[in-house]
């Protein structure tokens, strides 16, 4: 009984802490909300076009970080580099809607 705990522990454990790749993408927040029912993390939508006049792709990202949030919120209406982690096979939503974390944000002139 003990050991299938410890290795959902484990697994849950390492699907938090290991990053599968780290990144950076550039482009407008056109959506950030706080979300959840019980676990309560940040979740936006960044707009990212390449070229004037053309259809922008979408990124989807969370924060955990209620600074950084805080760091997005002041940055909304400009564009911005956010640096992120992408952490694979996360158990549940309540850790975060998305495997795409962002660690920090700057603005872009």
């Amino acid at each position: 009984m003990l050991i299938p705990l410890v290795l959902i522990a484990l697994y849950v454990w390492l699907s938090l802490t290991w990053t599968y790749s780290s990144g950076e993408r550039a482009g407008y927040v056109q959506k950030f909300s706080k979300k959840g029912w019980v676990c309560k993390t940040w979740e936006g939508e960044l707009a990212m076009v390449a070229l004037p006049g053309t259809m922008s792709e979408k990124f989807f990202f969370t924060v955990r970080n209620d600074s950084v949030a805080a760091l997005i919120n002041r940055s909304l209406g400009k564009r911005v580099a956010i640096t992120y982690q992408q952490h694979g096979g996360v158990p549940t939503t309540c850790f975060a809607e998305t495997g795409y974390w962002v660690s920090n944000v700057k603005v872009v002139e």
